[in-house]
């Protein structure tokens, strides 16, 4: 064959790494009393809220059967995902993709440990609420949404820097879209500065109807991938949710925005 490139030789040695390691899908083990971070500095856990079911379906030209969300969202169920937002209780003038809010709730599989929020948007009684108020009226979690992309990873850390005075970073979440490809990087970011609680979506379903042009949320199996490699604790089984990808995007005929997902089916680690 003669000689072999180095930067193929190093594609080579990767890809032997990745098979001789198969923690890459499966979860980090949690750590046990008294035992350090593999990763110093970083948090141990990570709470990864799947919002593909709601945020990431709501974006859809063509309405979502019923019985496909509640399958999408029995799979997600089953790979150790502890919160699944489900859906929205909001006018079905205003998001269509959630008139079947009710049947949704009615149809799903409800797994022990699996919490299933849903977004109950009150616009009257929230349109003026800061971080601040939001905090002293209550509200266990905040979640910092970069709606439309377009955050860099300073602009991440000077976002928390600034609400991380005035609220408690244990009641804090990220929720980042890739429109620019920021998204990891802006979470890596963030759990850096000790943020624990990441919202992403099954293959990067989503968008947001009143943000023009702004592409789907990060992709859990990125995310989870990540985090893995870094030694974090998820619970998640990467794998589970690469499956549950390919469902809903094969009833939704259209591409998985996850990179991993898309190297891995394409090398044939899933299949």
């Amino acid at each position: 064959m003669g000689t072999v490139p180095s930067a193929l030789k190093h594609c080579l040695s990767y890809q032997h790494l990745l098979k001789e390691q198969p923690w890459i899908g499966e979860p980090v083990p949690p750590p046990q009393p008294g035992q350090e971070s593999q990763t110093s500095g970083l948090p141990e856990y990570i709470k990864i809220v799947e919002v593909g079911p709601r945020d990431g379906l709501q974006n859809e030209k063509v309405i979502v059967p019923t019985d496909i969300k509640i399958e999408l969202i029995n799979r997600l169920s089953k790979t150790g995902l502890s919160a699944i937002e489900v859906t929205s209780f909001v006018s079905s003038k205003w998001v269509p993709q959630m008139a079947d809010h009710n049947e949704v709730m009615r149809g799903i599989e409800r797994h022990p440990g699996v919490r299933y929020p849903v977004l109950t948007p009150n616009l009257q009684g929230f349109h003026n609420a800061v971080s601040k108020r939001l905090y002293s009226m209550g509200c266990y979690e905040i979640s910092l949404g970069d709606t439309i992309g377009v955050g860099t990873p300073g602009s991440m850390k000077r976002m928390l820097e600034a609400v991380m005075k005035e609220i408690p970073l244990s009641a804090l979440a990220v929720h980042c879209h890739d429109t620019y490809g920021q998204a990891l990087a802006n979470i890596l970011t963030a759990i850096q500065m000790g943020v624990a609680v990441v919202d992403s979506s099954v293959a990067g379903l989503g968008g947001c109807p009143y943000a023009k042009g702004a592409t789907g949320n990060v992709a859990t199996e990125d995310v989870i991938y990540m985090l893995n490699g870094l030694g974090i604790n998820t619970g998640v089984n990467l794998y589970r949710v690469m499956e549950a990808g390919n469902f809903i995007c094969t009833a939704l005929n259209k591409k998985t925005n996850s990179k991993v997902a898309q190297a891995s089916f394409n090398s044939g680690t899933i299949n």
